[in-house]
């Protein structure tokens, strides 16, 4: 339990990371003249990079188990990276800061769903892949109101250094956590085993969108949107849409097993964060508050990611689940980094301005809309 618990203060660490840049981005560019179109680089960074490890932490589990894998990645890349952006006075090397953040950040997550898969029955896995990111997503709030007044109080040194170190802190806890027993038989296999799984067609183009509006949103465009767009402070939208996804995250949870379907859950949330997200491009400067609903709209029904893991999970066989959840998360986390990467130039092509932020969320409203058709198209499955 006490391991369990360093696994869930790892993720709220993660949370915090993928999205604080959405708050330092008015001190970045005053300090470092780096504009929030660059940021959605190094956003996008932290997202791919955390997307690419995925596939050797899914290894990594399956062979050494999560103690090692998230104690080891989280103090080297995790402290390392954030000690890094501290010491920064260039955007390269926020970039690396961001790289570094985003590898100790990957196997956090997936540690834990790999002990709830191979400890738990499959069953209740939504419920407790759910719970774990409502809890988790703590850290987003952290990374709103809270950040902003540290910020004040110490500035974005002197913050990004106590990060390090709680961060250092939470690594050497991840020791703590104890390894299942490996699978019995002696199976082997690899992410081309479950690739060759039909459903998996299906599945992983939803998975690819299904978290990019939410999170590219809350992470970066939120907190300037407020500021140039709606005239609020940015840490009133990032908590507001913060909130948002907790409720979203805990509401998904149960939904499989409340309505016999994982499926068209995902479906159905997904579709109305397409209409959600539609509706800011139809009306990108719609008053304060109406924004800052339809914004906790797309982070709430963006909650989508845990019930994905379980539809997913439920195809892949006993020996494959590490390898299986994190290939899951390449998807969902890699969907986010190309996303930011194309953001950035895509508002500054539309102009910048109420183009450029209706540009962003038509692209996010075509993105939802592909995966959904596609995704019409998955088997269901429940446990």
């Amino acid at each position: 339990m006490p391991g369990l618990a360093a696994l869930v203060l790892a993720y709220v660490l993660s949370q915090f990371f993928r999205a604080f840049l959405a708050v330092l981005a008015p001190d970045l560019e005053a300090d470092l003249g780096v504009t929030a179109a660059e940021l959605s680089r190094a956003s996008g960074i932290w997202f791919l990079v955390f997307a690419a490890m995925q596939v050797p932490v899914g290894a990594a589990l399956d062979r050494i188990g999560p103690k090692r894998t998230s104690a080891v990645l989280l103090a080297l890349g995790g402290a390392g990276g954030a000690a890094l952006f501290a010491v920064a006075d260039a955007r390269w090397q926020i970039d690396l800061a961001m790289g570094l953040i985003g590898a100790g950040c990957a196997p956090v997550l997936m540690a834990s769903y790999y002990i709830f898969a191979r400890t738990y029955p499959p069953a209740v896995f939504a419920t407790l892949a759910g719970a774990l990111i409502g809890v988790g997503s703590l850290g987003n709030l952290g990374a709103s109101v809270p950040l902003e007044a540290a910020v004040g109080a110490f500035g974005w040194r002197g913050t990004m250094w106590a990060l390090a170190g709680v961060t250092l802190a939470v690594a050497a806890a991840c020791l703590l956590v104890r390894d299942p027993p490996p699978v019995e038989g002696g199976a082997t296999g690899s992410v081309l085993d479950l690739l060759r799984i039909p459903a998996m067609w299906a599945i992983l183009p939803m998975m690819l969108v299904n978290y990019a509006p939410s999170a590219g949103l809350r992470g970066l465009w939120a907190g300037p949107y407020a500021i140039d767009i709606l005239g609020i402070a940015a840490g009133t939208a990032t908590l507001a849409m913060g909130l948002a996804m907790i409720a979203g995250n805990f509401g998904y949870g149960p939904l499989d097993r409340l309505l016999g379907t994982r499926k068209w859950v995902v479906w159905g949330g997904n579709a109305l964060g397409a209409v959600a997200c539609a509706t800011l491009w139809w009306m990108p400067a719609p008053g304060a508050w109406t924004g800052v609903a339809l914004l906790c709209a797309v982070g709430a029904l963006g909650a989508s990611f845990p019930v994905m893991v379980a539809h997913g999970r439920a195809f892949f066989p006993p020996h494959l689940v590490g390898r299986g959840v994190t290939l899951m998360n390449l998807f969902g986390i890699g969907g986010v980094g190309l996303m930011q990467f194309a953001t950035g130039p895509l508002f500054d092509a539309a102009g910048g301005g109420v183009d450029g932020y209706r540009a962003l969320f038509g692209a996010f409203a075509v993105a939802l809309a592909a995966g959904v058709m596609v995704y019409a198209f998955a088997p269901d499955r429940t446990d």
